[in-house]
Protein backbone atom coordinates (compact mmCIF):
# COMPACT_ATOMS: atom_id res chain seq x y z
CA UNK A 1 0.00 0.00 0.00
CA UNK A 2 1.38 3.62 -0.68
CA UNK A 3 1.83 5.90 1.82
CA UNK A 4 -0.59 8.65 1.19
CA UNK A 5 -3.61 6.55 -0.42
CA UNK A 6 -6.11 4.35 1.29
CA UNK A 7 -7.55 1.08 -0.52
CA UNK A 8 -11.32 2.18 -1.15
CA UNK A 9 -14.22 -0.28 -2.50
CA UNK A 10 -17.21 1.66 -3.37
CA UNK A 11 -20.42 0.01 -3.09
CA UNK A 12 -24.00 1.58 -4.54
CA UNK A 13 -26.27 0.89 -2.40
CA UNK A 14 -29.15 0.18 -4.50
CA UNK A 15 -28.97 -1.87 -6.48
CA UNK A 16 -26.56 -3.36 -4.63
CA UNK A 17 -23.00 -4.04 -6.08
CA UNK A 18 -19.59 -2.90 -6.17
CA UNK A 19 -18.57 -0.21 -8.38
CA UNK A 20 -15.11 -0.48 -8.23
CA UNK A 21 -12.05 -0.69 -5.78
CA UNK A 22 -9.93 2.59 -5.70
CA UNK A 23 -7.36 4.52 -4.14
CA UNK A 24 -8.30 7.45 -2.40
CA UNK A 25 -5.23 10.25 -1.22
CA UNK A 26 -8.58 12.13 0.91
CA UNK A 27 -10.61 10.93 3.91
CA UNK A 28 -13.95 10.66 2.18
CA UNK A 29 -16.82 11.45 4.74
CA UNK A 30 -20.57 11.21 4.13
CA UNK A 31 -22.03 13.79 2.23
CA UNK A 32 -18.83 14.42 -0.03
CA UNK A 33 -19.35 13.72 -3.91
CA UNK A 34 -17.27 11.09 -5.50
CA UNK A 35 -16.42 10.82 -9.37
CA UNK A 36 -15.89 7.79 -10.59
CA UNK A 37 -15.73 7.20 -14.94
CA UNK A 38 -17.97 10.22 -15.21
CA UNK A 39 -20.57 9.35 -13.05
CA UNK A 40 -20.91 11.22 -9.79
CA UNK A 41 -22.27 9.53 -6.51
CA UNK A 42 -23.04 11.21 -2.70
CA UNK A 43 -21.24 8.92 0.01
CA UNK A 44 -23.51 7.82 2.57
CA UNK A 45 -21.46 5.70 4.65
CA UNK A 46 -18.03 4.46 4.97
CA UNK A 47 -16.85 1.70 7.35
CA UNK A 48 -13.39 0.94 8.23
CA UNK A 49 -12.11 -2.83 7.76
CA UNK A 50 -8.64 -3.60 9.73
CA UNK A 51 -6.40 -6.33 9.50
CA UNK A 52 -4.32 -7.77 12.75
CA UNK A 53 -0.49 -8.01 12.23
CA UNK A 54 1.75 -8.48 14.76
CA UNK A 55 -0.29 -8.00 16.86
CA UNK A 56 -1.73 -4.38 16.58
CA UNK A 57 -4.82 -3.95 14.28
CA UNK A 58 -3.83 -1.95 10.91
CA UNK A 59 -6.27 -0.45 8.44
CA UNK A 60 -6.71 -2.64 5.60
CA UNK A 61 -8.79 -0.51 3.36
CA UNK A 62 -12.17 1.45 3.65
CA UNK A 63 -15.60 1.13 2.07
CA UNK A 64 -17.82 3.13 0.44
CA UNK A 65 -21.80 3.15 0.49
CA UNK A 66 -22.80 5.38 -2.41
CA UNK A 67 -26.03 6.88 -4.35
CA UNK A 68 -26.04 8.24 -7.78
CA UNK A 69 -26.36 12.00 -7.06
CA UNK A 70 -26.07 15.08 -9.13
CA UNK A 71 -23.14 17.82 -7.41
CA UNK A 72 -25.49 20.55 -5.32
CA UNK A 73 -25.62 23.84 -7.14
CA UNK A 74 -26.34 25.63 -3.85
CA UNK A 75 -23.48 25.25 -0.23
CA UNK A 76 -23.44 27.04 2.23
CA UNK A 77 -20.17 27.16 4.41
CA UNK A 78 -21.40 26.88 8.22
CA UNK A 79 -18.65 26.64 11.02
CA UNK A 80 -15.54 25.15 8.60
CA UNK A 81 -18.39 22.62 7.12
CA UNK A 82 -20.16 22.86 3.53
CA UNK A 83 -23.86 21.98 3.82
CA UNK A 84 -26.69 22.10 1.38
CA UNK A 85 -28.66 24.83 0.55
CA UNK A 86 -29.36 28.14 1.48
CA UNK A 87 -28.13 28.02 5.93
CA UNK A 88 -29.45 31.87 6.02
CA UNK A 89 -32.92 30.09 5.90
CA UNK A 90 -34.81 29.30 9.41
CA UNK A 91 -35.51 25.80 7.68
CA UNK A 92 -32.53 24.61 6.40
CA UNK A 93 -31.04 21.01 7.99
CA UNK A 94 -27.70 22.16 8.80
CA UNK A 95 -26.45 19.14 6.97
CA UNK A 96 -24.09 17.46 4.07
CA UNK A 97 -26.83 14.90 2.80
CA UNK A 98 -30.48 16.44 3.42
CA UNK A 99 -31.18 20.59 2.40
CA UNK A 100 -34.15 21.00 4.52
CA UNK A 101 -37.45 19.50 5.55
CA UNK A 102 -40.05 21.62 3.56
CA UNK A 103 -38.21 22.09 0.51
CA UNK A 104 -35.51 19.11 0.56
CA UNK A 105 -34.48 18.58 -3.86
CA UNK A 106 -34.23 23.11 -3.85
CA UNK A 107 -33.65 25.16 -5.01
CA UNK A 108 -33.43 27.67 -1.85
CA UNK A 109 -33.85 30.85 -4.14
CA UNK A 110 -37.41 29.78 -5.27
CA UNK A 111 -38.98 28.62 -2.69
CA UNK A 112 -41.93 29.94 -1.25
CA UNK A 113 -41.23 28.77 2.41
CA UNK A 114 -38.02 30.67 2.77
CA UNK A 115 -37.24 32.75 5.97
CA UNK A 116 -34.04 34.31 6.69
CA UNK A 117 -32.80 34.08 9.86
Amino acid sequence: MESNSLPTEVILTHPRQTIGNIKLDWTPQPGNYLDIEGKTYAILERRHQYQLRSGRYQLQKIALYVQSAPRPTEQSLVNGHWVLGDANCRFNAHSELLRCAVNPQGPCDRCRFYEHL
